[in-house]
C-alpha cells in the first residue's frame, strides 16, 4: 500500500529505498548529511500505556507503597538515582547510561485535559494536538513537510505494519515496512545448491527478530495498540512514487549486500521484535541511509491484570534491546549523532486494582538518550496524593520535549511544526 508513506516488505524495500545510497557509494560508513546537519532521531513508542510509576519509581514516597501493596517494588531493589526516585531493577543498562551521562529522564509528562482512550490519546501524542482538537498531519509529518523539502523520500523510516500517524504528511514522505520477523529475501545469486550470502543475511535478521512466545511480546500484543495509522491517500500514482524513489540509479543487489555486510555488527542483540527493529535501524545508520527520523514500537503495556510478572518482563526486553542498540552505535562511532526518545500514550493509575494490575492513567516519564544528551532528572515528580481522579497531574507538556528535540537536535523551527512555541528543556 502506497500513500503518505510507502509500505514495502524486504527485499522490495531494500531494492527501492537503498537507491539513495548510490549518491555516496557503497563504502560510505556514516549517514549522508541531509537538511542542516547529520543528526538522527529515533522515536520509540511504548504502546498500551506504560506504568511510569514502576519504571521511574518513587521508592522514597510512602504513598507509593500504600497505594500498591502488591505492585510496589521493594526499595532495596531499586536502581537509585537519588533518595526519592530510582529506576526499575530491570533497567540496569539504562541506569549505566544515566551514570555515564547519556540519559535524561523527563518526569511527569502529559498534556492538559488528558484523554484515557488508547486511540485518542495516541492520536494526541502522534499529532501533537490539544486534547480538544483533531489534526490530520502528524508532528513528524509536519516536520517533513516544512523542513525537509527536496529530501530523499527515506527521510523518515518506520518499522511496523502500518505507518504511524506521526508520519502523516501533506506530501508523501517516508517509508514504512513490515516488522523484522516478517522479513523475506529474494536472492540475486544463481542457485548452486548452497545458501546464498543474501539468504544468510536475511535469515540472520529473521533469527534476531524471532519471538520466543514464552518470553518476548509481539510488537502490538496485549489489549493495546502499536500505532495509529497515518494518512494513506496520495496524490501521486504508484509509478510516480516509485520514479521519485528511484532517484538517479538503482543499486545492484551486490552493492546492497556489500552495504549490509559492511554494516554487520559484532554486537549480540537479544531476541524479540523490538531488538530486531533496533538492529535493522542500526544497520541502516551504519550503511548510510539518508534518514533523519526512525520510528519503532514495543507493545504489551496495557497491564490491567497480572502486572507483577508482565511489567518487569517488558522492562527487561526494553532495557536489553536499548543496551544492544547503544553498544552498536558506539561501535559504529555514531552514538553522538543519534538521539532516542520514548513515549507512551499515558501512564497508569496510582492505585493498583483488584486484578493485580493498574488502570489507564495520565502523566508518565519519558526517556531521552544519546551521546549528546545532557543527563539528569527534568521536571518535578508529580504528587502521589494530589491527584486528578486517581491519576498523576502532569507538570511537563510532552510538546516541550518535542519542541526541544526539533529546535536543538533537528535544528528545525518548532513553532511551525507544533503550531506554537513551547518552553525548551536543557536535555541537549
Amino acid at each position: 500500500m502506497l500513500g503518505a508513506a510507502a509500505t514495502w516488505t524486504v527485499p522490495v524495500f531494500l531494492e527501492k529505498t537503498f537507491f539513495a545510497l548510490n549518491a555516496m557509494g557503497a563504502d560510505a560508513a556514516t549517514q549522508i548529511v541531509t537538511g542542516k546537519d547529520g543528526t538522527i532521531l529515533v522515536v520509540l513508542q511504548m504502546a498500551g500505556g506504560n506504568d511510569g510509576l514502576n519504571m521511574v519509581v518513587p521508592y522514597g514516597d510512602d504513598a507509593y507503597h500504600v497505594a500498591r501493596p502488591r505492585l510496589a517494588l521493594p526499595a532495596d531493589q531499586i536502581l537509585k538515582v537519588n533518595d526519592y526516585v530510582g529506576l526499575n531493577p530491570k533497567l540496569g543498562g539504562l541506569k549505566s547510561l544515566y551514570d555515564e551521562g547519556h540519559l535524561a529522564i523527563v518526569q511527569g509528562v502529559g498534556y492538559p485535559n488528558p484523554n484515557r482512550s488508547h486511540f485518542r490519546s495516541t492520536e494526541i501524542w502522534q499529532t501533537a494536538s490539544d486534547a480538544d482538537r483533531s489534526l490530520s498531519e502528524g508532528w513528524l509529518g509536519r516536520y517533513f513537510d516544512n523542513c525537509c523539502s527536496g529530501a530523499d523520500p527515506t527521510v523518515g523510516v518506520a518499522i511496523g505494519e502500518e505507518t504511524p500517524q506521526a508520519f502523516a504528511a501533506k506530501r508523501p514522505t517516508g517509508v514504512t515496512f513490515s516488522r523484522p520477523e516478517q522479513f523475506r529475501f529474494r536472492s540475486s545469486e544463481p542457485g548452486n545448491g548452497q545458501m546464498s550470502a543474501e539468504e544468510m543475511f536475511f535469515r540472520q535478521l529473521n533469527e534476531s527478530g524471532a519471538t520466543d512466545e514464552s518470553r518476548a511480546p509481539a510488537a502490538t500484543d496485549g489489549a493495546s495498540i502499536g500505532a495509529i495509522p497515518g494518512k494513506t491517500k496520495s496524490d501521486l500514482s504508484t509509478l510516480d512514487f516509485l520514479e521519485r524513489t528511484a532517484l538517479d540509479a538503482q543499486l545492484s543487489s551486490d552493492k546492497i549486500l556489500a552495504i549490509a555486510r559492511k554494516s554487520k555488527s559484532t554486537v549480540t542483540y537479544p531476541q524479540g521484535p523490538l531488538a530486531a527493529s533496533l538492529n535493522v535501524i542500526a544497520r541502516m545508520i551504519a550503511g548510510g541511509l539518508p534518514t533523519r527520523v526512525y520510528y519503532a514500537s514495543q507493545g504489551g503495556f496495557d497491564t490491567h491484570a497480572g502486572q507483577l510478572n508482565t511489567h518487569p518482563r517488558l522492562m527487561g526486553y526494553f532495557n536489553d534491546a536499548l543496551a544492544a542498540f547503544v553498544a552498536d552505535l558506539k561501535q559504529q562511532g555514531n552514538f553522538d549523532r543519534v538521539l532516542l526518545l520514548t513515549f507512551s500514550e499515558f501512564g497508569r493509575r496510582v492505585q493498583e486494582n483488584a486484578n493485580g494490575g493498574t488502570d489507564h492513567g495520565a502523566a508518565a516519564p519519558m526517556f531521552v538518550l544519546g551521546g549528546a544528551v545532557k543527563p539528569g532528572l527534568f521536571g518535578k515528580y508529580p504528587s502521589l496524593t494530589d491527584l486528578d481522579r486517581g491519576d498523576l497531574k502532569f507538570n511537563t507538556d510532552f510538546r516541550t520535549v518535542y519542541g526541544t528535540v526539533l529546535e536543538r537536535w533537528l535544528k528545525a523551527p518548532s513553532q511551525i511544526v507544533l503550531g506554537r512555541k513551547f518552553a525548551e528543556l536543557a536535555i541537549v
